[in-house]
């Protein structure tokens, strides 16, 4: 059986990462607090940024923008998109 989580994104139990997605506190927080819908459409979205705002991941201002965006995102707070994306309707 999977675990469950109450999302902060979604507010509601749905169910969680099978692990932390990376050390830490931070990383902690999210496998506590996250569902694993919510994690799958962060990884697509920062891939989307990553790309389309050309970041380069060794440089800490990408590393620190990305973690913002990352926080208002499962919070709920505006977040960036991608220039010019459209979202598909569903």
């Amino acid at each position: 059986m999977s675990r469950t989580v109450f999302c902060r994104k979604y507010q509601q139990e749905l169910e969680g990462l099978p692990n932390p997605p990376f050390p830490g506190p931070k990383g902690q927080d999210i496998f506590d607090n996250v569902s694993a819908k919510a994690w799958q459409e962060w990884m697509a979205h920062q891939t989307m940024l990553i790309n389309e705002k050309r970041l380069n991941m060794m440089e800490p201002s990408s590393r620190a923008y990305l973690a913002d965006q990352m926080t208002k995102f499962f919070s709920g707070e505006a977040y960036d998109a991608a220039d010019g994306f459209v979202p598909e309707d569903k």
